[in-house]
């Protein structure tokens, strides 16, 4: 392994350590919003600080060593001795896995920094999504803005002029649909954070790249769908969250190009 590849792995493990405050803390914020309670106690991501989520008890700054204080601590608290969430080294080892990938993949520079960055986005968007069916405003709209100027300054493949509309087809797309939906079965299909969503993935990746985007998320989700409703695993009200979905295509198609997958669909024209 080289210094890059180590210095780079590294660094996707602190940053998979952070991912895991997002995850956890975010949703936790956005409620304690819609709750408007003046007396609730500051909650943010720096403020508590780490605490085992049982006993409450501040965690040591070892214990926040990322995937190392996991295998030490034999995932248990070390105060209370409750069973640590595997999660938390899994999102670390994901991160650390997707940093490096894409060092390896667009080399040690400003541009393979961005497209980490987008997938660690992406993936934080989806753990959230998958367990709260939530897509915080402060993750979708960092992704549209990232993209925007990450093209701007000429460190995507994409002009800005491209990004621009794929932000505009992106929304414009699903709002379409889902309000459609809507009038006609007076149920709600999808909520407006899938819309952000695919903004933010059209900004990074371009218009051309929407609609073969939405067919392999739309693919993915019906497989995942039956795959609960056979495990019994599906939730009672029968939803599955359409934002892992999204960001999964996204990142396949950031990572081996849409020429590949418009040939698999035969879309010549799109390639």
């Amino acid at each position: 392994m080289t210094w890059d590849m180590a210095l780079v792995l590294g660094l996707g493990l602190i940053i998979g350590s952070f991912v895991n405050v997002l995850i956890h803390r975010l949703p936790r914020m956005i409620m304690a919003e819609h709750t408007c309670e003046g007396d609730a106690p500051r909650y943010n991501l720096s403020w508590p600080a780490s605490h085992c989520p049982h006993c409450q008890t501040p965690l040591k700054v070892w214990h926040n060593i990322p995937i190392l204080s996991y295998v030490w601590l034999k995932g248990r608290c070390a105060f209370c001795q409750q069973a640590i969430s595997a999660r938390y080294p899994t999102i670390e080892l994901a991160t650390a896995l997707i940093w490096s990938a894409c060092t390896w993949r667009w080399g040690f520079n400003v541009t393979a920094i961005c497209w980490a960055s987008f997938a660690t986005v992406l993936l934080t968007l989806s753990v959230i999504d998958w367990q709260t069916t939530l897509l915080p405003d402060d993750l979708t709209q960092a992704l549209v803005w990232g993209g925007l100027v990450a093209s701007a300054l000429d460190w995507l493949p994409l002009s800005l002029h491209q990004s621009v509309w794929g932000v505009v087809a992106g929304y414009s797309s699903l709002w379409t649909i889902a309000t459609l939906f809507e009038r006609i079965t007076g149920k709600q299909g999808m909520g407006a954070g899938d819309f952000k969503l695919l903004a933010g993935l059209g900004a990074w990746l371009g218009p051309l790249a929407l609609m073969p985007l939405v067919i392999l998320a739309s693919i993915s989700g019906i497989a995942v769908a039956l795959f609960l409703k056979f495990t019994h695993h599906l939730r009672e009200d029968g939803y599955v969250p359409f934002g892992p979905c999204l960001a999964a295509s996204g990142i396949l198609i950031a990572a081996i190009g849409i020429a590949p997958i418009a040939a698999w669909m035969g879309w010549a024209w799109v390639a």
